[in-house]
């Protein structure tokens, strides 16, 4: 595969990381910290990004930028939970 097309695979899997964990976050935000459901919340996912990433062919050298997606992913559903419970 050329570097193009593995940019290509790296956005589309960063993007389904961040996506994918939009709801698990804004699950966890109602969690207590360090809890079984917020360790859950964080880790479910996993598995689905790793198959993703293998799949795709990805090495592990792409799991960094795949975590910052996944992190992006829970903080921006934490966010949406807390705006949801402000109004």
């Amino acid at each position: 595969m050329d570097y193009f097309n593995l940019a290509i695979m790296l956005t589309l899997i960063t993007a389904a990381a961040s996506i994918l964990n939009i709801p698990f976050g804004y699950f966890r935000a109602n969690t207590k910290k360090f809890s079984v459901m917020w360790f859950l919340y964080i880790h479910l996912p996993i598995p689905i990004i790793f198959i993703l990433r293998t799949s795709a062919g990805l090495s592990w050298k792409a799991i960094p930028v795949i975590v910052a997606g996944a992190v992006l992913g829970q903080v921006i559903g934490g966010r949406l939970n807390k705006k949801a419970r402000a109004s």
